[in-house]
């Protein structure tokens, strides 16, 4: 089982590397205090807000199980986690099936 789970991350090394990354930055602002989040480029370049604003303090509250704040922060935050989950999850299966056959 641990085979096939290293050799799905070396296959979606990207993917796994932005996905770690984005998940170690959330852990490490609330814990460590600690920013190392990549900023909004259309924020930062229109001075307006996109819909994916928020997503990763909404996470970071979220981390803390605090579910109002990550509600007001986001609230796609709370689409975009459980389908996520459900796309690594059969994305995974897929490749398991394949590799174990």
């Amino acid at each position: 089982m641990y085979n096939t789970i290293i050799k799905y991350i070396v296959m979606n090394r990207i993917l796994a590397i932005v996905g770690f990354y984005f998940l170690f930055s959330a852990i490490l602002k609330p814990t460590a205090n600690i920013d190392i989040c990549i900023p909004c480029l259309w924020k930062s370049i229109f001075g307006v807000q996109c819909p994916g604003c928020g997503l990763t303090t909404a996470l970071m509250s979220l981390i803390e199980l605090n579910f109002k704040k990550a509600s007001e922060t986001n609230w796609l935050i709370f689409l975009i986690v459980p389908l996520g989950i459900y796309y690594v999850t059969r994305d995974y299966a897929k490749f398991s099936r394949e590799y174990n056959a």
